[in-house]
């Protein structure tokens, strides 16, 4: 990604934003893409943790440093949350105060996870340990959630070995020390 749209992307305002449209988005889906198709629909997907820890990592590894990547994630995942259950409530959507509970404390433990996302950055033990905990998450939060692996883990599982595996970052200064 260039370092200019990079910049642009990666700013707080602008993951307030997407924050905002993507709880909206993902009612929407809720309301209106659940018909089934080979099994699943678009309202299933996105509605398991899963795809969430996909965009998490994302986010945290292209924010351009520790403070951004916490400060990113945490205003993504509240304006996601925010327009999420208004669009709920105007719509008449159902919703329970358990799943409002758990991605709320999901979204305010959400800049911890971006900064231990963000030691995966350095060499050594450390980070090959939070790697393969971040599969272990991912694993752990589907069978939580009452369900395992699906089909479609497997592209989602894919991308994190490629973001926390094979991708080349570029690491900044702040990243590179003990």
């Amino acid at each position: 990604m260039k370092a200019s749209v990079k910049k642009i992307v990666f700013h707080p305002l602008v993951m307030a934003a997407l924050g905002l449209l993507t709880g909206f988005l993902v009612k929407m889906m809720d309301i209106h893409f659940y018909a089934q198709h080979f099994g699943v629909s678009l309202s299933d997907i996105f509605s398991q943790a899963g795809v969430w820890v996909v965009i998490g990592v994302a986010i945290s590894l292209y924010s351009p440093d520790n403070p951004r990547a916490m400060v990113n994630i945490f205003l993504f995942c509240a304006g996601m949350l925010l327009t999420y259950y208004v669009t709920a409530e105007v719509t008449g959507s159902i919703y329970g105060w358990s799943f409002i509970k758990a991605w709320a404390a999901f979204a305010c433990l959400s800049p911890l996870m971006a900064f231990l996302v963000r030691l995966t950055l350095r060499p050594g033990a450390l980070a090959l340990l939070l790697k393969l905990g971040v599969f272990a998450g991912y694993v752990g939060m589907n069978l939580l959630l009452g369900s395992f692996l699906h089909y479609y883990d497997l592209p989602l599982l894919a991308m994190l070995a490629y973001l926390l595996f094979w991708k080349r970052w570029n690491k900044p200064s702040e990243d590179r020390k003990a």
